[in-house]
C-alpha cells in the first residue's frame, strides 16, 4: 500500500474513533491556508499525535516519541504511514526529516514541549525544535490548545523500547481543541538568541489557546454534571 491509501486508512480510523468515544470540541479562529504547514500544540495525553491529523486536509507527518514505533504492528504501521520518529539523543535527525517534509510540500505536527504536559496541569518550557523549524523553512505556524481532564488518562506503562516507559492515554470523554490563526516567524535559524525569542512566543499562543479550550471543557463539564 503507498504512503496516501495508509494514511487515508488511519485517519478513517481515528475520526470513528473520535466520534464513537471522544465528546470532540473543536473551536477555529481561523481556516488554515492551503500547503504545508507547521501545527504546534501542547500535550496532554498521548492520544494527540493521532487526533492533531483531524485538523488537516492533506496528509501530516508528526513527530512522535520512538517509544510509540516499538509496539508490534502499530509501530511499523505508523512508520509506513508517515510519522516520524524522535529518538532520545538523536532529535536533529528528526527534525531535519521534519524540514524535508515541510520543504517538500508536506504539513507536520510537532509538540514544543517535547514530552508530556504535566499530569498535573500547566506546560513546560518549550524546546527550540519548533521555532527552527518555522525559521528554516518560512511556513505558516498553526498554533492548537489542547484541554482535557488530565485526570481521567489511563496511565500505560511498558518495557517495549528496553527501558520503563510511561504513556498517558486518554481514551473516552470531552476533548476540547482551539486551533488559532496561522503565524508567520522569519530570522536566522542559527541565532541562539531569536530562536528562544521565537519560542516563548509561540508556546504562548499554545498556553493561550489551551487556557479557551480549558474554559469551554469547564463549561462543558458543568453543565453535563447539573443536567
Amino acid at each position: 500500500m503507498s504512503f496516501n491509501v495508509l494514511y487515508s486508512l488511519g485517519k478513517m480510523f481515528v475520526q470513528a474513533y473520535s466520534r464513537l468515544l471522544l465528546r470532540m470540541d473543536v473551536h477555529w479562529h481561523e481556516r488554515p491556508p492551503e500547503g504545508p504547514k507547521l501545527y504546534i500544540a501542547n500535550h496532554p495525553s498521548a492520544t494527540d499525535p493521532f487526533l492533531l491529523h483531524l485538523l488537516s486536509c492533506q496528509p501530516m507527518s508528526v513527530m512522535i516519541t520512538a517509544n510509540a514505533f516499538t509496539f508490534p504492528l502499530f509501530g511499523f504501521y505508523i512508520r509506513k504511514a508517515g510519522q516520524i520518529p524522535v529518538i532520545p539523543g538523536q532529535g536533529e535527525q528528526a527534525l531535519e526529516k521534519a524540514r524535508c517534509l515541510l520543504e517538500a510540500g508536506y504539513s507536520v505536527g510537532i509538540f514544543p514541549e517535547g514530552t508530556f504536559s504535566p499530569q498535573a496541569g500547566g506546560f513546560h518550557e518549550p524546546r527550540t525544535g519548533a521555532a527552527r523549524l518555522a525559521l528554516s523553512t518560512g511556513v505558516p505556524v498553526i498554533p492548537v490548545g489542547i484541554s482535557l481532564p488530565r485526570e481521567k488518562s489511563l496511565k500505560i506503562s511498558s518495557r517495549l523500547s528496553g527501558k520503563p516507559t510511561v504513556g498517558y492515554w486518554y481514551l473516552r470523554g470531552p476533548y476540547s481543541i482551539t486551533v488559532g490563526k496561522p503565524i508567520r516567524f522569519e530570522g536566522d535559524p542559527q541565532d541562539k538568541n531569536h530562536v528562544h525569542k521565537t519560542s516563548q512566543s509561540m508556546m504562548e499562543w499554545v498556553r493561550t489557546l489551551a487556557h479557551e479550550s480549558e474554559q469551554r471543557l469547564r463549561r462543558f463539564m458543568f453543565v453535563a454534571a447539573s443536567a
